[in-house]
Formats: structure tokens, C-alpha cells, sequence
């Protein structure tokens, strides 16, 4: 091996090892020097006799006492958003908390018991509790970015009528062993995290109350062909998007599809197709599907109460007409199936 070589090696080693050993305070920091914190202080302005003294104030500073953050105490991390994943719900952010105003007043009746169940499932302990608030105990992140941080948080439903809210707001801080109170920055990221726990929580239990739903209604999921607005030819299920959309792997699992990737707000589902065994279309009851070992995306479009399908090949082309055709068939025949008492 040559020097050079095992030197540049041993450098790239380094730098690595170097970059790795940091704390969690220095990767919240800027990693340039700090010389403008030895700045001098601004001087008075001295004219020389017999000069007149002309002032722009367009470009005058204000003389301010400010406080924050500044040389390695500024937390150079992008800031915190509250996450969207309640359908049509407001984030009011203030320096104490966050406010959710729910667009719709019974999603409260969702969202309040999934509360307690986000804390029970991060290991979040409750103090006091009653029917519209609750004080938790200390909450400790963990992360990367993240050394001994904990803290306490207190939850209260808000009702005003027709509005509902949630209100997160932070009640304790701790760094390390050390209370104190927290930087504004610090308050805003951890009670936005928090909030996003919740949110997340009631995102999921939307898409298994979903999933469930679709599986009740499994039943009513009638398929047929039919045409997009640009006269294409497409699968129709008579069922709404969400429904369909968490019924639709099971399904294509019959028929010898294994999903690869899915995307559930662009609608796209990527596939590659292996012919099951004769059997298996024998207990369909239809011709077996002649695709190959290849490659597919399909193409879901929301119809409000039906859902399109199209199915594109590896290089992006429609399918002929009749392969959809045959697709349609096999997904109806999928879904009589399985709903059978016998399956």
C-alpha cells in the first residue's frame, strides 16, 4: 500500500472519529470561532470645533438592553414545526405552549383519550389528572442532539362552545441534574415535540380506525372498468380513497403482487409481480394473469366515494387496455374470495 494512500486513510479516520466524539451541546453549535463576541463596544461620536454634526437616522442603531443566545449558546438547529396531522386543525404558538383549535368539535372526543395512551406508550408518567387536564411527570429526550433533557408538561382540553382545543404548555425543565427555567428556544422545540407526539398518536389511530373500516367494508368494494378524464382506461373500486387505499396490499398479495414501497399522499404503490401457483387461480375461479416477473407502479386516484387505479410498467407505460382488463378481474375475484366464509 502506498504512504500516500494509508496517509489520506488515516485522515479520513480521524476526521470521522473527530466529528463523532463532539457532546450533544456542540452539534447544536456553530463550529466557527466566536471572535465577535471580543468586538468593542460602540464609542461616542467626537467632532472636530467649528464641524457640524449631521445625523441620517435612517441607519441609527437602537439603543436597547436585548437579551438571548449568543457565540456557543445559539442553537443553530432549524426551529421545531408543529406537525399538520390533524385534518384542519389550527397551531396557535405563544412563549408559554401551544394551543390545537380542532376544525371539527367531535375529533376532541378522538383525540382527548389518545392523550393519555401517547404518555402510557413513551413511558410518560402522569401526576395529577382530572377530566380536562393532566400534569405529567418528567419526560426525558432522547436523542442525538440531546443530553439528559427532561421536561414536565401540563395538557388541558379546552372547551368554548362549538370551538375545542388542546393546550400544551411546559411546566418544568431540567438539564441534567440542573432545574431551571428554559430558554425561549428550548421551551418552544420540546413543547412543539411534545405536540407532535400527540398529533401523531391521533394520526395513527386514524389510519387503524381505517384500516378496520376497510375491512368491514370488504364487502361492498365492487370492481369494474371505467375511463379518467383524459379517456384512459382505469380499474374503478367503488369504495373512498382511505378505505381502499389500506384494503389494497392484502389484495394484490392474492394475486402474486409484492409491495415494495408505498406513498400514500401522492398514491402510487411500486410492485413486482411473480405468478403464483395454478391453485391459486383455480380458487379464483379466472384466467391466470400473464405479466411476467416485472415490475409495475399503481396509480391511485381519490374519486370521493370510488377510487381509481391505474397501472403503469417499469418504464412508465400504461398497460394495454386488455392486461387492465384482466388486472380488473383478478382484483374483483381477490375480494369475493376473501370475503367468503370459507377463506
Amino acid at each position: 500500500m502506498k504512504l500516500s494512500y494509508r496517509l489520506g486513510l488515516c485522515a479520513i479516520v480521524v476526521a470521522a472519529l473527530s466529528a463523532c466524539s463532539g457532546g450533544a451541546s456542540q452539534r447544536r453549535q456553530a463550529q466557527n470561532d466566536f471572535d465577535y463576541l471580543e468586538t468593542p463596544g460602540l464609542e461616542a461620536w467626537h467632532t472636530l470645533p467649528g464641524q457640524e454634526f449631521v445625523v441620517n437616522r435612517a441607519y441609527e442603531i437602537p439603543d436597547v438592553n436585548a437579551t438571548g443566545a449568543v457565540g456557543s449558546g445559539v442553537d443553530i438547529r432549524p426551529p421545531q414545526q408543529v406537525l399538520a396531522l390533524i385534518p384542519g386543525a389550527r397551531a396557535d404558538v405563544d412563549e408559554r405552549g401551544v394551543t390545537l383549535w380542532l376544525a371539527q368539535p367531535g375529533q376532541m372526543d378522538t383525540l382527548w383519550p389518545i392523550v393519555s395512551k401517547v404518555l402510557k406508550d413513551d413511558s410518560v408518567s402522569v401526576e395529577a389528572v382530572d377530566n380536562n387536564e393532566l400534569d405529567t411527570g418528567w419526560y426525558v429526550w432522547s436523542n442525538e442532539d440531546d443530553d439528559s433533557i427532561a421536561a414536565k408538561y401540563r395538557i388541558t382540553r379546552l372547551d368554548r362552545g362549538e370551538l375545542k382545543g388542546l393546550r400544551v404548555a411546559m411546566t418544568g425543565w431540567r438539564e441534567g441534574n440542573s432545574q431551571s427555567d428554559p430558554q425561549a428556544i428550548y421551551r418552544d422545540r420540546y413543547t412543539a415535540l411534545m405536540t407532535n407526539l400527540i398529533t401523531a398518536g391521533y394520526d395513527d389511530q386514524m389510519r387503524e380506525n381505517a384500516r378496520l373500516e376497510a375491512l368491514k367494508l370488504v364487502k361492498q368494494i365492487p370492481i369494474s372498468m371505467g375511463k379518467d378524464r383524459g379517456g384512459l382506461p382505469v380499474i374503478i373500486a367503488r369504495a373512498p380513497y382511505e378505505v381502499f387505499w389500506e384494503r389494497l396490499p392484502d389484495v394484490l398479495g392474492q394475486l402474486g403482487f409484492t409491495v415494495e414501497d408505498r406513498n400514500r399522499s401522492q398514491g402510487t404503490v411500486e410492485v413486482k409481480y411473480s405468478r403464483p401457483d395454478d391453485e391459486v387461480w383455480e380458487k379464483l375461479g379466472i384466467q391466470p394473469l400473464d405479466m411476467g416477473g416485472k415490475k409495475f407502479t399503481l396509480q391511485l386516484g381519490d374519486l370521493t366515494n370510488r377510487t381509481s387505479v391505474s397501472v403503469a410498467d417499469s418504464d412508465g407505460k400504461p398497460l394495454p387496455e386488455e392486461t387492465l382488463s384482466a388486472v380488473s378481474r383478478a382484483l374483483a375475484a381477490a375480494i369475493e374470495v376473501s370475503q367468503s366464509p370459507q377463506s
